[in-house]
């Protein structure tokens, strides 16, 4: 990996808190408290999708149907890579963080001057470009306490200085060699970074994981498909429908040990709610492709842990609430 620094000019869980000392459960807390307070600031946009709630609306009005046709070009940026990007940039007080799609390069610009404050290369491993099923974009970096955190193609999660680019922590999430890579962009609460998987065109079983903030250790990993004890699903787990209860459905509902292929990875966005300490997030395609290989009969495709959206305790991860689409059926009624 490379860092280069310079201004060159450019063109453009609750067991887990207390088991935290409370000097550590206040600053993690503090991480959050800043979050929540930079994103009601539209002059900037420190968060992927604005906010915890992913509403990606802004208040800003100088810009209307009516003068948008008097814009002009003030300066360019060339990020010098030829592929989708899909990630948007963050603005966190003068400084503007990006990162391209494969190789995944970091930059910091100063929206003052319009100079690189530095970039940070990462260099990840080119067989990662062979398992990426859609392009090998990355949907952006996420800020929190003067960190930068982000993904690779390659399965590696990054926790980056903001100010000088300088590697904090680095973490291995997924094995391409097993058909996992990532291109999510992870979501930061409090003293977690929770991330996610792509792969589920290749059988990869999805899952998501956090990570310490601080210190990059694996705090805990839960899959979206198999027994419940991997899935995450203990007694405070309270379904309502009744297709949802019963012992280990993320393995009874699957044709022999399919649900180790099953797909339902997790490469979008995260959302939080502070208020009831929960995440949300949406799981893709189930695997394999074929639907006859998961399900015989088509009346009866309904492989638990599926294409649908999730809801978990941030702290130790724990489910509490699940809503499915089966490809084939429709969506439980909202």
């Amino acid at each position: 990996m490379r860092h280069i620094a310079g201004r060159h000019k450019v063109g453009i869980a609750l067991s887990l808190t207390l088991l935290l000392g409370a000097a550590g459960v206040t600053h993690a807390q503090d991480a959050t408290s800043e979050l929540q307070t930079l994103q009601q600031d539209d002059a900037q946009w420190a968060m992927p999708a604005k906010n915890f709630s992913g509403t990606r609306y802004s208040s800003l009005d100088q810009i209307n149907v009516e003068n948008v046709k008097n814009l002009d070009t003030a300066w360019t940026f060339s990020t010098g890579v030829l592929r989708g990007h899909e990630g948007q940039p963050l603005v966190v007080g003068e400084t503007m963080y990006l990162v391209t799609p494969f190789p995944n390069i970091v930059y910091a610009i100063d929206l003052n001057t319009s100079a690189m404050r530095w970039k940070f290369e990462p260099e990840p491993d080119e067989r990662a470009i062979a398992s990426a099923c859609c392009d090998v974009v990355n949907l952006g970096v996420s800020y929190a306490d003067d960190k930068l955190f982000f993904n690779t193609l390659d399965g590696q999660v990054y926790a980056l200085n903001a100010k000088s680019g300088e590697v904090i922590w680095q973490a291995k999430n997924a094995d391409p060699r097993k058909g996992a890579t990532m291109t999510n962009v992870p979501l930061v609460v409090n003293d977690k970074v929770i991330v996610g998987v792509s792969g589920g065109e290749y059988g990869v079983r999805g899952y998501i994981t956090a990570y310490d903030s601080n210190t990059g250790e694996q705090a805990w990993r839960w899959y979206n498909t198999g027994p419940d004890k991997e899935v995450g699903i203990t007694e405070r787990f309270k379904p309502f429908y009744a297709s949802h209860k019963g012992d280990d459905l993320g393995v009874s509902t699957w044709p022999k040990d399919q649900w180790k292929l099953g797909g339902s990875t997790v490469w979008a966005w995260f959302t939080y709610d502070p208020e009831l300490n929960l995440i949300y997030f949406g799981t893709g395609n189930p695997g394999t492709w074929n639907p006859s290989l998961r399900r015989g009969n088509a009346a009866k495709l309904d492989d638990a842990g599926q294409v649908g959206e999730q809801m978990v305790s941030k702290h130790h991860g724990a489910r509490r609430r699940q809503r499915r689409t089966s490809l084939g059926l429709p969506a439980d009624p909202a």
